[in-house]
């Protein structure tokens, strides 16, 4: 039976609980905040440049090949990085997870495999925490919150392990898709190509983040349909600092001029950055522990509950 809705009542005087989020945020704060991120892409596509012009840090280095007699990588790696970034008192612990080898080979059947294994072993390990008889009061999260995957700017459309591992990884992970380095295209074939990919990703029933829920208000429905609508985010990194009008800018010089990574004008970096950052950062987080962890932790203890049942049937024969 469902409770009766209780009435709201208004305090005749001032009693204080409206504190408690000025409580919440100062134990907050003290803990620090987690966030995890997997990029996925081939090499040379600028994955570990746009992640250090995101956090505006040098965090990762590039783990392509740039010497001749360097080994080709045979197999996908994965590539965990730790950091604590540090902004106006606000500590996030940030582990960048790099995948260097993913579609670089002749053969890439099931090069996606080690990509999906890595995250669903972040469930599983945090799982396994959780149902320990003395648990950690602060279990740490490893748990993937977001997957940036890159697309090759290539005007035309997805390849087909494009499709395949976005399709997989939409399973298990929040997904965000991004053109990498969209300079190499003009604005119609960028707007032409954006196109394409979202009516490829309704074709094949890829479901993106981010996801509206109940709990939405309508601000934010309203806020997720304008970034679908940009999906996928044609964008540019560099952490080179170049001179546009007397301003040191982020931005990548040529013959032809400068492209500012900050111009909305040039690429869509800004939109991408205040979507991850400053707007969608602790839904990213919420809705990893809400809809795929949980996902797989209820996948998990029915198997685990079939297989105790399944035991005194099997002793009893």
């Amino acid at each position: 039976m469902a409770a009766a809705p209780a009435d709201e009542i208004r305090a005749n005087a001032y009693v204080g609980f409206d504190t408690i989020t000025q409580q919440i945020e100062h134990k907050l704060l003290k803990r620090g905040f987690q966030f995890n991120i997997i990029v996925v892409g081939q090499t040379g596509l600028g994955k570990s440049t746009l992640i250090n012009t995101i956090f505006a840090s040098h965090l990762i280095d590039s783990k392509g090949r740039l010497e001749p007699d360097e080994p080709v990588r045979q197999t996908t790696e994965i590539h965990p990085v730790s950091h604590v970034i540090v902004e106006n008192g606000v500590r996030l612990r940030l582990n960048i997870v790099d995948t260097p080898g993913y579609g670089d080979q002749i053969n890439n059947e099931n090069c996606w495999d080690p990509i999906v294994k890595y995250i669903k072993d972040q469930h599983s390990a945090y799982l396994r925490k959780e149902l320990t008889a003395q648990r950690d009061r602060h279990i740490q999260d490893t748990r993937i919150h977001c997957a940036l995957f890159f697309i090759n700017p290539t005007g035309h459309s997805l390849r087909p392990i494009d499709i395949i591992v976005m399709k997989k990884l939409s399973e298990v992970v929040n997904v965000v898709p991004v053109i990498a380095k969209s300079d190499s295209l003009t604005l119609e074939e960028r707007e032409a190509f954006k196109q394409r990919i979202r009516e490829e990703l309704v074709y094949n029933n890829i479901r993106l983040y981010p996801f509206d829920t109940e709990e939405n208000d309508e601000e934010e429905i309203q806020l997720n349909e304008t970034i679908r609508s940009m999906i996928p985010f044609a964008v540019v990194g560099s952490e080179r600092t170049v001179i546009i009008d007397g301003k040191p800018v982020r931005g990548r010089k040529n013959r032809w001029g400068v492209v500012n990574v900050e111009d909305e004008r040039h690429c869509e970096f800004v939109h991408l950055r205040n979507f991850l950052t400053r707007s969608h950062l602790q839904d990213l987080i919420e809705t990893t522990a809400q809809i795929h962890y949980e996902a797989f932790r209820s996948k998990q203890l029915l198997a685990l509950k079939e297989q105790t049942n399944a035991r005194p049937s099997a002793a009893a024969q």
